[in-house]
């Protein structure tokens, strides 16, 4: 059997949230639950009384209380907590003491503090100001900024009064920002006039004006100086955040009660087969299924200081944000991790005294290439939970981790992504960590792995599907008057579940494995693999950094090519070669092995760290690219392009 790579201190058993919340839920229904699928169990298969139960657990406070916990047990179309209200920036803003809540860094060394009185004081006259210019409940007012204050500060003042939030970071161009947020047609334009990334400055204004200009919806532009001041000349119509905010009559928040499914911001998919589309979440699903991943699936607690890297674009800035219901202190980063070099981030870690530190695995399987080593250059001993997303985690970059970071540490691998907001599989305090693994399902997700034939297996590759309904599933997908699109993004193979397109594998002992997107899948001859299954020999080759495997059409089939990224001073030789096709040959099966592989300088992803396979895949087919502008590196494209013809035309070596 495999050995853990860590487990619980036997006092988390009794201490950690989750052993709190366990035992209360065996006095609540008078049961006893031995493991946890056990309580796992409970919470889908009595997924009203969960949810009622947790809802009180976690001290969600209605304003109105709902005559029913859930409609009928159906997807899409459950309707949950009828009749209540509530105010999601109301349970982030509780607290009103000097306990700081925002730490804002940036990449040059610009460090400013916020504590919760002065984050509640500056949502009051934000909101307020926000009244004066005549947002409304249900108004859309988009962002496009940076992770600052200013950008949670907005974000809050939106939910308190009942206006839907959007957002895109300033690095999105002009026609990726276009795509997204014209579609919701904003009243409200707020954005940054810079950012620096990387050592080097960005002006902003130029999109502003060109978003101005092509959003015909826009009515007011609000800018934030990057720098905390700025004597940059705007039009005359537009403000600068000082003025916004000496528009304001008042300093305390005003709290709408509204429905526990108003919309409370809008999200989008990455644009990869046409325009993104545009989820918009609940407030109350959003808010119960976040304080049931920090409270029970993290163990966040009210001492703890939390840093998660990522941008307001990335639905983990909205993850992280409502940690505040916490009363734990944030720390917003903003700028490059590489910035002067990989170690800027554990750096940070101990400077601000991080106890949950939240990255890509695609961040630390660069500091894995690198040869980094945190340990020697950070004190962290600190850190008590590190948690993982935005690709699957590897083996290898697990015990990475317990080697160079610290050997007492949660690592907790998540995934679940926009279309929840949240997660369907993440980590549990009281549960080991086996390298390779997510922990388990969470809590009232009905979560199982199906086959071509819609059947539950495990130990197998199979779809990840979620069988019942959820809180924090989408309200609707906005321009979607008949559902029709929402039906289509999930429902489709398998009517009334939700079917995600991940492959995944669950473990006898509950763990599990992401076997990447199923909507990537190749199929030569016939055959469905999966590439993670091609990926995942790759680890035992030091010289390749990564590969991304797709197919092409020659003479009638498809078939497999791979492209690698070599360490820096390697040569994809023929003993390379060679070396490739046989790992992958031994550990998957001669139908994995790939027909041509080719170096490459780099591959493309996602701005979250995601593999782009269905975009190399496109350009292969000679298909237009549609989310150009999502990519963290579209520039790399060319050679995949430059590629497609000798793919066709030459005659591929015998594997």
């Amino acid at each position: 059997m495999t050995t853990p790579l860590w487990r619980p201190d036997p006092a988390a058993l009794t201490t950690t949230a989750m052993a709190r919340f366990w035992r209360a839920a065996e006095v609540h229904t008078g049961q006893r639950f031995p493991d946890y699928p056990a309580l796992h169990r409970w919470s889908v298969d009595h997924s009203s009384d969960f949810w009622s139960f947790y809802a009180d657990f976690a001290g969600i406070r209605f304003t109105d209380p709902p005559v029913e916990v859930k409609g009928p047990d159906r997807m899409p179309g459950t309707t949950w907590f009828r009749g209540a209200t509530l105010n999601y920036a109301e349970h982030l803003l509780r607290r009103r003491d000097d306990k700081l809540a925002l730490v804002y860094r940036t990449e040059s060394g610009h460090t400013r503090r916020l504590t919760y009185a002065e984050l509640r004081t500056h949502v009051g006259r934000c909101a307020s100001a926000l009244r004066h210019l005549g947002i409304q409940p249900g108004d859309r007012v988009a962002g496009y900024l940076v992770n600052g204050p200013e950008t949670v500060i907005a974000f809050l003042a939106c939910a308190s009064l009942g206006a839907i939030w959007s957002a895109c970071s300033p690095d999105f161009g002009v026609a990726a920002a276009r795509d997204r947020l014209g579609q919701i047609e904003p009243r409200l334009l707020i954005a940054s006039d810079g950012y620096i990334y990387n050592g080097r400055p960005f002006d902003c204004l130029p999109t502003i004006r060109a978003l101005n200009s092509e959003i015909p919806s826009i009515r007011h532009v609000v800018v934030v100086p990057f720098g905390g001041s700025s004597t940059a000349a705007l039009p005359h119509d537009w403000l600068h955040w000082d003025s916004l905010l000496d528009l304001a009559t008042s300093h305390e928040p005003d709290f709408a009660p509204l429905p526990f499914d108003h919309p409370l911001y809008i999200l989008y998919s990455s644009g990869t087969t046409g325009a993104p589309k545009c989820m918009v979440h609940g407030a109350g699903g959003s808010l119960l299924q976040h304080r049931k991943e920090h409270q029970l699936h993290t163990d966040l607690r009210p001492d703890d200081t939390i840093v998660y890297f990522t941008t307001c674009g990335w639905m983990m800035w909205n993850w992280l944000v409502s940690a505040l219901a916490t009363g734990c202190t944030l720390v917003l980063y903003e700028g490059s991790l590489n910035h002067p070099d990989l170690s800027t981030a554990w750096r940070l870690a101990e400077e601000l005294g991080v106890t949950v530190f939240g990255t890509s695995a695609s961040f630390v399987e660069a500091c894995m290439r690198d040869g980094t080593r945190p340990c020697e250059t950070a004190e962290l001993s600190g850190v008590r939970t590190l948690l993982s997303t935005g690709s699957p985690l590897s083996p290898d970059a697990f015990r990475w981790i317990y080697a160079n970071v610290h050997d007492n540490l949660h690592v907790a691998s998540i995934s679940g992504g926009t279309d929840l907001v949240s997660c369907f599989v993440l980590g549990n305090p009281l549960l080991p960590v086996y390298a390779g693994e997510i922990q388990c399902a969470g809590l009232g997700m009905d979560v199982a792995a199906f086959d071509e034939h819609g059947k539950p297996v495990q130990g197998r590759r199979g779809e990840l599907v979620c069988r019942r309904p959820f809180p924090a599933m989408p309200v609707r997908f906005w321009n979607d008057p008949d559902g029709q699109r929402y039906l289509a993004a999930y429902f489709e193979t398998y009517p009334g579940i939700w079917r995600h397109g991940d492959f995944i594998e669950i473990t006898p002992r509950g763990g599990i494995v992401i076997l990447g997107r199923s909507d990537a899948t190749l199929m030569p001859g016939g055959v469905r693999i999966g590439t993670a299954e091609i990926y995942r020999p790759l680890e035992t080759i030091p010289q390749v950094v990564a590969g991304l495997a797709t197919t092409v059409r020659r003479e009638g089939r498809d078939e497999i090519v791979l492209f690698v990224v070599l360490r820096s001073g390697d040569e994809l030789d023929e003993a390379l070669r060679t070396e490739i096709q046989r790992a992958i040959r031994t550990s998957a099966s001669p139908r994995h092995v790939p027909r041509r592989i080719l170096a490459v300088p780099d591959l493309p992803r996602t701005r979250n760290g995601k593999l782009a396979e269905l975009t190399v895949t496109r350009i292969l087919r000679g298909d237009p690219v549609t989310n150009r502008e999502s990519l963290a590196n579209p520039e790399c494209l060319t050679v995949f392009a430059s590629l497609r013809a000798q793919l066709l035309e030459a005659e591929p070596a015998h594997a």
